[in-house]
This record gives structure tokens, sequence and C-alpha cells, in this order.
């Protein structure tokens, strides 16, 4: 029985590798079919962009390249190379079947957003890819689907929400406490001794994407997670963790099944436990108490506003995390960015500490007019958002054939031709960092690279050469909450303190390292001191 047993499976074990061979052989055949027939299609139709070379083939290489660069933080250092001034910032690639177009054209990219909104949009891939993080919110959908959820958002974005403050001063005050503190609080009684704090060395990011996380559970769901109080916050970590595993997941195009997604799913299932508890609750009041509770200042939240609309659990769900993401770490990571650069920066802080001493003062709460008026405030926001835009890097799908301006031919000076189902990933981060749509640098004009606030009041960029928040129909919903907030942080800071100095030399020797995963975040945290103003005893 035993030599019968053996043969047996040999004969399972070799028909088995036989299996996978065929299997193999008809997916390569079927692929290059795929690839013939596009290619067939594409020459009958005009010039190709520039090809990224691949050392394996159907583009594996590049894939790892991708994957590789976003471990390491090189992917500014990796587009550069791809698409270049020589052609017309456009290159394309492919992965397996999939033809890829990548871009840093702005007249490209204000087609793909604008002027051909129509042609391009975020594909069934895109929503497949993320349906599990984001579902079917505004970031994941098209036509009608994406259209009402925006126009169920929308209310909750008007300038009288906008402008009411009030939400952010009693995490500011928490916020104080930790800078002194250097990092989070072990729990809300902590004492600080604020007088204390003076020099010492704190990583502002970590704090700031505290700060808003608490700040956004408490403005979408009336009761903050407390994360500034918490150093280990099991929310958070999920939160942070659910999308850096996201953001490989995209990565890998359509070899994104093969992913592991044991520890996103475990994160998920934390993320969703949150925040359906606060679901239900809403989803407990009856619509005449919704109605009461939206048309009071009291106790009204963005989640108490959507239920009023649509008693769907799954729709909240999914918009919910979705406005969480947006409103927490674009700001974050814009206010790690605006310290990162102001911590090196001491003359921009005394012109920015001079402004907002002029128009508020040293102690009373900024308006929103008051944060509208401060031109050096609203400068700093600005630059610091040409440098790092929230979202460096994104990607749409062509819907059906089109074309993008430029790209075409050995210089991709031609239009580019581009069959339905193709994705067009772009950079705004490449983009805004393109020396030739700039002026010459002078002594009124620094060079591109360089932070400085004072090149706008003399500059504007031209249309679609600056769009940090995006633009066309599916610009950035929440712009003006952002802004809002970003400034309000930044006035709070710095009527308390006179000086930041930043400690990161030692740590990337003055060169930021740049973490483009779904947003772009300093990789190595931002490493400050602040000295408080010393106040005159009355």
């Amino acid at each position: 029985m035993g030599l019968v047993e053996h043969l047996v499976e040999q004969a399972s074990f070799g028909g088995a590798l036989r299996l996978v061979g065929y299997l193999s052989v008809c997916f390569i055949a079927y692929v290059c079919l795929q690839i013939l027939a596009q290619n067939f299609k594409l020459a009958r139709r005009g010039p190709r962009a520039s090809r990224v070379p691949s050392a394996l083939p159907f583009g594996l290489s590049v894939v790892y390249r991708t994957i590789k660069s976003v471990r390491e933080h090189t992917a500014l250092e990796s587009w550069r190379e791809l698409v270049t001034p020589g052609n017309n910032y456009t290159a394309e690639s492919r992965i397996l079947a999939r033809r890829l177009v990548l871009t840093a054209n702005h007249e490209n990219i204000k087609a793909i957003l604008a002027t051909q909104f129509n042609d391009y949009g975020k594909g069934k891939p895109f929503h497949e890819e993320w349906k599990p993080f984001l579902g079917d919110s505004i970031f994941t959908t098209d036509g009608d689907m994406w259209h009402g959820s925006r126009q169920l958002i929308r209310p909750q974005f008007i300038k009288d929400r906008v402008s009411d403050l009030h939400t952010f001063e009693s995490h500011m005050q928490i916020l104080f406490r930790a800078i002194a503190n250097g990092g989070a609080l072990n729990g809300e009684d902590q004492y600080v001794d604020t007088a204390a704090g003076d020099g010492k060395p704190v990583d502002i990011s970590d704090l700031f994407f505290r700060f808003t996380l608490d700040s956004a559970t408490d403005f979408l769901l009336g009761s903050d997670v407390q994360s500034l109080t918490t150093p280990v916050n099991e929310f958070s970590h999920a939160f942070n963790e659910a999308q850096r595993i996201q953001n490989f997941i995209t990565r890998a195009g359509p070899l994104h099944r093969l992913f592991p997604r044991g520890a996103f799913n475990r994160h998920m299932k934390v993320i969703n436990k949150f925040i359906d508890k606060y679901i239900d609750l809403a989803l407990q009041l009856k619509p005449e108490e919704l109605e009461s509770k939206s048309k009071s200042d009291t106790g009204y939240t963005f989640l108490h506003a959507l239920a009023g609309f649509t008693r769907d659990r799954k729709v909240l769900h999914d918009q919910l995390i979705a406005i969480l993401l947006a409103g927490r770490d674009t700001t974050a990571s814009t206010l790690s960015w605006t310290l990162y650069e102001l911590g090196r920066h001491p003359e921009a802080v005394r012109r920015l500490r001079e402004e907002i001493l002029r128009v508020v003062g040293p102690d009373r709460a900024p308006t929103y007019d008051d944060l509208k008026s401060m031109k050096y405030l609203q400068n700093v926001m600005n630059e610091t958002l040409r440098l790092y835009p929230s979202v460096p890097f994104n990607v749409r799908l062509a819907l059906k054939d089109t074309t993008l301006p430029f790209g075409g031919g050995p210089d991709g000076s031609q239009p580019l031709h581009v069959l339905k189902d193709t994705p067009i990933g772009y950079s705004t981060l490449l983009m805004q960092r393109r020396a030739d749509l700039y002026p010459p640098v002078s002594e009124a004009f620094p060079d591109v690279q360089v932070f400085s606030p004072d090149r706008w009041f003399h500059w504007q960029p031209k249309p679609w050469q600056y769009i940090p928040f995006n633009g066309g129909p599916r610009i950035c919903i929440g712009q003006q909450f952002a802004l809002t907030e970003m400034g309000y942080v930044l006035t709070r800071l710095f009527q308390r303190y006179e000086r930041v100095e930043s400690l990161m030399a030692p740590v990337d020797g003055g060169k930021p390292t740049l973490k483009a995963e779904i947003v772009l975040s300093p990789g190595d945290g931002v490493k400050v001191a602040f000295w408080e103003a010393k106040r005159e005893k009355k």
C-alpha cells in the first residue's frame, strides 16, 4: 500500500504543477493579447508618450519601484525621474495588461479635473480598492452617487458653520499643556507646569495629528477621542495603520488582491466599532429631535445633520469615515509642515507674530474675519501648501476613450490618446515645484524650493499651477474649514510663543523627509522647542 500511496501522491503533485503551469501560460497569453490589442488600437490614434523602462516583464519592476519609493519616502525623486521636462512632464507605463499614464503637466491636470471632467473619474477599480476603507463615500464614487454625497455634505461647510470657532478652543488649551509636557498627557487631570516648558523638545507633528483627531471627532460626533490626553489611543492607532496599509494596497495596482489584509481588517474592526456607536445614538433620535438639534448650537454635530437627511446606516458610516480622514490628516500634515519651516525661519515667525499681535492682540481668540484679514498668515499657509500639498499624488480613470492635451510624441508636445479604463496618475507635489512655471530667481523671488511667504505679496500663481485643494467640480468641499482651523491654531500658538526653534538638523540634515502616503506628512516628525512670550506685569 505504501508504494501505491506514494505513486498517487507523486501523480497528484505532478498534476498540480502541470495545472499551475497551464494556468500561468494561459494568463500570460491573455495579458499579451490584451497588450497587443491596446497597442494596435493606440497605433491608429496618434503618438504615444515616453515609456517608463521596466527591467521585469509586464511592468512588475515599476510596481516594485513604486512601493519601494513609498517605503523609503522617495516618491518625489521617483516622479522626477519618470516625468521630466524632456517629455513635457508626462510618461506612460504598464502593469500587467493595464496601461498607466503619469503626469505633472498643469494643462493635463486641468483637463482631468475640469475641462474634460466627464471623461475622467474615480472609476470602478479605485472604488473596489478603497471600498473596505471609505465605502461608497464622496471620495470613491462618480456620477449620481458622488453628486448625492456632495449635496449631503455641502451644507455642513457653509460659512456659518466654518466661522464657528469655539470647537477648537478647548482642544487648543490641552495642546498648550501637551507642548509644555513635551508630548501627549497621561490623562486630562495630569498636572503640567506650563512655565517650565520653554525650550523643551517636542514632536509638534504628533501633537497636531492628535489635536486634529480630537477636534474632528468633536465636530463630527460631538465627543472627541481624547488622543491628546491618551498617549496610546486604540482608535488613533487603528486609523493610522488602516491608512498605511490601504496606501500599499493602492500602489500595488491590479496586483492589490495579492496583498495580505489580515491586519487591515483588524484595524477596520476597531474603527467601525467606534463610529457605529455614535451612529446608533443618532438613529435613536426621532426626526423632530434631530431637527431641533440641527437648529441649535448646543449639541449640534455633523452626524446629527446627516442623520436628519438620511437614516441609512451605511451612508452615515461611509461619509463620516471619509470626512474624518480629510478633516484630520490633511490639516495636521499642513500644520506640521508649517512648523517645520517656521522653526528654521525665525524672521517669518517674527513677522507672523507682529501681525497677529497687531490684529488680535496677545490674548483674545481670533474671529473668522480676523483670520481672513491677516495677509501674512494667509501667505504662510499658502506657501506651505505650495511646497507641501496635502494630497501629493492622485489618480483618475478614463471613463471613455478620450485624450490629454499634452504627452504624445518624443517631446510630449502633442495630444495623447487615452483609452477607456486607463488610470492617470498626477502629482501636484511635483507640478507645484516646477521651476519653469515660476518667474526667474531674483532678489524678490527666491528659488521655488525655498520657503518664502513674502513671495505672495507680489506674485500670484497662474490658474491650475497651484491647486493644493484640487480643482474643478471635485474641489475640496472642506477647504475653508481646513484653512480656518489652521489659521486659528497658528494664531493661538504665536500669541503665546514668541520663538520656535527647529531641532531637525541632527535628524534629517535640513532635508525634510517627504512621507507620501495618502497625505504628505513629515517622515521624521517635526521636533521643535517653543519659548513663551514674556508678559508685562500689571
